[in-house]
């Protein structure tokens, strides 16, 4: 059963019985301020408030120990270094219900190096997340398909970026930790110290 976060609530990955975790993906969604109709969270929508279209995009930071940028995953760069991160691609649409952007990544690959993935959300073309309602961080098993948790944004604000949500390895395993944190930035790369700060 999916366990819903708080904002600053950290969750034990193998304590939760997802014990051994190889494959997960984190899917993001969202509501447009407003309106009662699900939609995707990100990509092109009407906005209401200024006529034109909101290009929201989904990203990954990997991080080491001491909180160093290994890599960024992202619409402008789909694959890891290493190959063990995937991004699903730029929704443009911003139709459909369910997950609009989804990061896969396979645990087992993983820069050995690597310490924190924080997954974040930009606003590309500057419009703010005064325009949405209930931003939605889930991670999921892959094997099974599984939700093992998920986060929902409640706050709105004149920000153009969000640090939703992060997996830290330690020595009991990995954790994820939701963090709803407002952030100022169009790129995966404006948002790297906001990253580094909630850590």
């Amino acid at each position: 059963m999916s366990i819903s976060l708080a904002k600053g609530q950290t969750l034990s990955l193998e304590k939760s019985g997802s014990r051994g975790l190889t494959k997960v993906f984190m899917g993001l969604g969202w509501d447009p301020a407003g309106s009662n109709e699900k939609k995707g969270f990100f990509g092109k929508l009407l906005s209401a408030s200024s006529g034109g279209d909101i290009d929201l995009d989904a990203s990954v930071i990997v991080l080491d120990s001491a909180k160093t940028v290994l890599d960024t995953v992202s619409f402008s760069q789909l694959r890891s270094k290493d190959g063990s991160i995937q991004h699903d691609g730029d929704n443009l649409t911003g139709q459909g219900d369910g997950d609009d952007e989804v990061i896969h990544v396979d645990l087992t690959k993983l820069n050995s190096a690597a310490a924190y993935l924080v997954f974040t959300v930009n606003s590309f073309r500057g419009q703010t997340f005064n325009e949405v309602d209930n931003a939605v961080a889930r991670l999921v098993d892959e094997n099974g398909n599984k939700e093992i948790c998920k986060y929902t944004l409640a706050e709105q604000g004149s920000h153009t970026g969000v640090i939703m949500a992060s997996l830290a390895k330690t020595s009991d395993g990995w954790k994820m930790t939701a963090h709803g944190v407002p952030a100022t930035g169009r790129t995966v790369r404006d948002l790297a110290n906001d990253a580094i700060r909630v850590l």
